[in-house]
């Protein structure tokens, strides 16, 4: 195709396809920043946004900004630009979490075509918190979505059972102490939509997107309802063995949480375009002591950032978006 001319309304379609991205709680934490003259995009986090109790050093803010770059550059490649990308380019400003130089392809430099082939599957992707087939995952998607992660310098692991039954305990313990917790978690009901604001939400999860409650089986997954009434939420039962991979890197710092959100989106789209279904929980990884007991039993290193569930089901709803204009400015 032909490049999309480097002007404001090209910023503004890239930047709507980079809010599609999946963030805690749905609570979009990014801001954008587009320089024209300069031709360059900026990528911060927004403070108003983060979760003090459930996301205390930001960890979580900065996959899911992280995920938002991913696409970002998917949808660069799509319109035959290329982008440039520096992560954390001020020291002195920690809210600034890339810089994002956009040009016109040369032929020693064309376009990235194995990130834009990822582009459809950037609105085709939903959290799914509904039921998935018991059907294993064939050998070569495994593969596939294991390289995905790796071309983003991270990990992806597909637990053996001892290890997957020790992750699903920790989400078990997780969701224990949220049940007989005094006060019900905080980030939680301020990032929920419940009746007639869920259909005029532009952020957070509306509660056509909670999926219906378990009856049974071992899905990871949390119950956004906690204590409260939700009308016409069903109850199903659930796959008893979840098909579960956990995203980690070496490194434990703001520049690794970026590129495991990153990892991680790019793990989402390659899964969508396998025709998996997927969700994500970092339940259990709230804690600092469970998050430990999550890494790979063998090896003992790296630092798990998300644990994906994949299986073959239904995709889920689409969330709510903020309007481009609320999180863009261009200058």
């Amino acid at each position: 195709m032909a490049s999309l001319p480097l002007d404001d309304r090209t910023a503004a379609t890239l930047v709507a396809a980079a809010t599609a991205a999946p963030s805690m709680h749905n609570a979009q934490p990014w801001l954008f920043r587009y320089l024209s003259a300069e031709r360059l995009l900026l990528l911060r986090a927004d403070p108003e946004r983060a979760m003090p109790h459930s996301d205390p050093d930001s960890r979580s803010l900065h996959l899911g900004c992280g995920a938002a770059l991913f696409n970002l550059r998917v949808a660069t490649a799509h319109a035959d630009l290329v982008a440039d990308t520096d992560l954390l380019p001020e020291p002195g400003d920690p809210l600034l979490l890339a810089a994002v130089r956009l040009s016109a392809p040369l032929p020693h430099r064309p376009a990235d075509t194995e990130l834009s082939r990822l582009y459809p599957a950037v609105r085709q992707r939903h959290t799914s918190r509904h039921p998935f087939a018991e059907k294993d995952i064939p050998a070569d998607v495994r593969a596939a979505l294991e390289k995905a992660a790796a071309q983003e310098g991270a990990e992806l692991l597909f637990p053996g059972s001892w290890h997957a039954e020790t992750v699903l305990d920790l989400v078990r313990d997780a969701e224990s102490r949220d049940v007989v917790a005094p006060v019900p978690n905080e980030d939680v009901l301020r990032w929920t939509r419940l009746g007639d604001e869920a259909d005029t939400a532009v952020d957070g999860i509306p509660e056509y997107a909670f999926g219906p409650r378990k009856l049974g089986g071992r899905a990871p997954l949390r119950d956004f309802a906690g204590r409260r009434t939700v009308a016409d939420r069903g109850t199903t039962a659930f796959e008893n063995i979840p098909h579960l991979a956990l995203l980690s890197t070496r490194g434990d710092g703001p520049a690794d949480w970026l590129r495991a959100g990153q990892a991680m989106q790019r793990v989402l789209l390659e899964a969508t375009l396998a025709d998996l279904a997927t969700s994500l929980t970092s339940h259990a990884l709230e804690d600092r002591a469970l998050r430990l007991l999550a890494r790979d039993p063998a090896s003992g290193i790296g630092q798990v950032h998300m644990v994906l569930r994949l299986g073959y089901g239904p995709r889920g709803p689409a969330t709510p978006r903020r309007p481009v204009k609320d999180v863009l400015e261009i200058v």
